[in-house]
């Protein structure tokens, strides 16, 4: 049986299958640059293009070159690391020992990231959903629910500018937050305007 299959062997056809592999190799290759320099490319017209592209650059494959998915997916890790965030913030919020002013500001930030959450939750929703019949109004209600969330966060970031201990813990998460929806509301906006 194995010699049968030796002697059928085409070595023409192992050269064009080699040649088929490495030619979608190259192309795969290509596209996946090409989607690379469209993310970072979009992200140099953003606030903070260096943490845009690092918080984007892994999902290229899923973006490729859409303005629409990358502003899904920069409000998808925005949403994410939102979440993680009021949750590390609950968990903060229930050490002991903080002074009265800083449970105050803790239970504010909690309140606020909440509403953020919600608001980016609402953003994410209405962007996913396919097609509307005024899509001008809802690209409108989804920039001013991005840009309350992001006014939600910078004033979270305030309760704990004058406090040094909780500064460097908390402001530094929240700031964070506040960068990728500066962002994400940037990447938004951009979607928007080739909107029409």
């Amino acid at each position: 049986m194995e010699a049968s299959n030796l002697i059928n062997f085409q070595p023409h056809k192992v050269v064009l299958i080699i040649l088929l592999f490495t030619s979608s190799f190259n192309l795969i290759s290509a596209l996946e640059k090409t989607n690379v320099e469209f993310i970072r490319t979009s992200c140099g017209l953003t606030t903070y293009p260096t943490l845009c592209f690092n918080s984007l650059s892994t999902q290229a494959r899923v973006i490729q070159t859409s303005p629409k998915l990358l502003a899904q997916t920069a409000l998808s890790v925005t949403l994410d690391t939102t979440r993680t965030t009021s949750s590390s913030m609950v968990k903060m919020s229930q050490v002991h020992g903080m002074a009265p002013r800083e449970v105050a500001a803790m239970k504010d930030c909690i309140d606020l990231l909440s509403d953020s959450v919600y608001n980016l939750k609402q953003s994410l929703e209405e962007m996913s959903r396919p097609g509307s019949k005024d899509s001008g109004l809802v690209m409108s209600d989804i920039q001013t629910w991005v840009s309350s969330a992001l006014t939600d966060e910078d004033t979270c970031s305030e309760g704990f500018k004058d406090d040094p201990k909780m500064k460097s813990v908390v402001r530094g998460k929240i700031v964070n937050v506040a960068h990728l929806t500066s962002n994400a509301l940037a990447l938004i906006n951009g979607y928007a305007s080739l909107r029409g």
